[in-house]
């Protein structure tokens, strides 16, 4: 018996041994990225070690160079409103966070981390810290591109994934600066795809996830179980102002234009014009037109000058696809064609009398006819602090004017100036003043430099007109 015994006992002894040499080897050898669900199951380091060196802090601010006016001095004022709104300082701040995509230091972020900014800092996720610049601003999708200016040109990059191709359910890891208290990693899944209708941009068609994402989180990256950019962290659902798990992330397949005209050396992005307006399917819509559910968008109006028109899209047609991808409603065919480069034919699948058609859009730029001629009126008119610009296809699609066949769009107020005193607003359409109607922005311009007794003015706000006597 002793023989035998010892035996056995050697044998666990051994293999005692064998498994803690195997762990030790283990714990010894050097993380990689996953490659399977079941790896990426035991840690997420190796995606973070990946793509966090790409992810960067986007500090931003705006300097006053004049001085401001003097109440800014009373301490009364500086008392409820801070120190930071003297003359000479800054006048406003902002914390966001985002992405490297070229080595050259071409880096994405938000655009509304660094609207009206003039001095911005990106921080490297190695503390390293380098002045940027703003090259093309898009406020249509809430997206900005920065340079790094350093002689530097070998940059950690993101590499981007295809948006299209993520499902829901599918990990997501959200990188940023949170609060300002340095980079952080959070963890879930994404939640639910093309969301629309959330009211952060035009093309609102979002990735909802659940990792959390909070304030300064902004311009971050949403990285798929690759290390790859998915998305980009731009707003959180809270009536708290934390994160109560559910962010929406702009999708890397929109970044891709953005990144694309900035590198062209372009200042905006053009993109395809429809020619049409769209309205979503209701339930009653749907069952008008035959339809199994309320899904699509619905031709409201089509412009015979555009492409649309050439195409063969009618009045009452109900887009359900583009390139073979669904949409769900018009936000989502804004999505489908904003996210299109310029050139080349979309096929748009539309139910026509309850059959399918299919429609072939050439992708084309909207024309500027005429000419924007932008003015920001001055004087003693009830407008001035506004901008305005001339009607035009172009002008429609960029700074989506809604109703408009006739006057000029309003597409920008001074908070400070009258025109926001009076109550005009972004897409207010100014058709008459004074009595006399307004064709071009150079009518409105010379009508504001008199001083009438009395200003009498018409605009159309959302198709309906408006009329109104303001003192002079």
């Amino acid at each position: 018996m002793a023989p035998s015994f010892f035996s056995a006992r050697a044998i666990v002894v051994g293999l005692a041994l064998v498994l803690a040499l195997a762990a030790t080897a283990r714990a010894q050898a050097p993380k990689t990225v996953p490659q399977s669900k079941t790896e990426v199951a035991l840690s997420f380091a190796p995606l973070v070690k990946k793509a966090a060196p790409a992810v960067v802090n986007v500090y931003a601010q705006r300097l006053d160079k004049q001085p401001r006016n003097p109440i800014f001095n009373d301490p009364i004022f500086q008392r409820f409103f801070g120190d930071g709104r003297r003359p000479g300082g800054p006048s406003a701040q902002s914390l966001g966070s985002g992405v490297i995509v070229d080595a050259s230091g071409l880096v994405v972020t938000n655009f509304h981390v660094v609207e009206g900014m003039t001095d911005i800092k990106v921080a490297l996720s190695d503390r390293r810290e380098f002045p940027a610049e703003i090259l093309l601003r898009d406020p249509r999708s809430d997206l900005a591109i920065l340079r790094i200016k350093a002689a530097e040109k070998d940059f950690p990059v993101l590499e981007m994934a295809d948006s299209d191709a993520i499902e829901v359910g599918d990990l997501a890891l959200a990188i940023g600066d949170p609060f300002g208290v340095g980079q952080t990693v959070t963890q879930g899944i994404v939640s639910a795809l093309a969301r629309t209708e959330i009211g952060i941009n035009d093309y609102g068609f979002f990735i909802q996830t659940d990792a959390a994402i909070n304030p300064g989180n902004s311009g971050g990256a949403l990285i798929d179980n690759q290390g790859r950019l998915i998305g980009i962290n731009s707003a959180i659902f809270s009536q708290s102002g934390g994160s109560v798990g559910i962010g929406f992330a702009i999708p890397v397949n929109m970044v891709k234009n953005v990144v694309a005209a900035a590198k062209s050396g372009g200042k905006e992005v053009h993109r395809p014009w429809l020619g049409a307006s769209l309205q979503n399917v209701s339930r009653d819509i749907a069952e008008s037109l035959g339809l199994d559910r309320p899904a699509g968008a619905l031709v409201a109006e089509v412009d015979p000058r555009g492409p649309a028109a050439a195409g063969g899209l009618k009045r009452g047609d109900v887009i359900v696809a583009i390139d073979g991808q669904a949409v769900q409603d018009s936000g989502g065919v804004g999505y489908r064609l904003g996210a299109r480069p310029l050139g080349g034919v979309a096929a748009l699948s539309v139910r026509r009398d309850g059959k399918p058609v299919a429609v072939a859009l050439n992708l084309i730029a909207a024309p500027e006819n005429p000419p924007r001629n932008r003015i920001k009126l001055k004087g003693a008119c009830p407008l001035a602090g506004a901008s305005v610009v001339n009607i035009s296809p172009a002008t429609i699609e960029e700074f989506a004017i809604a109703n408009a066949r006739e006057g000029v769009a309003v597409v920008d107020v001074d908070e400070a100036g009258p025109a926001a005193a009076v109550g005009f607003q972004k897409g207010d359409i100014v058709l008459s003043l004074s009595g006399e109607k307004i064709g071009a922005t150079g009518d409105l311009e010379r009508l504001c430099a008199q001083r009438p007794y009395v200003w009498k003015l018409s605009i159309n706000r959302g198709g309906q007109v408006i009329t109104s006597v303001i003192g002079g």
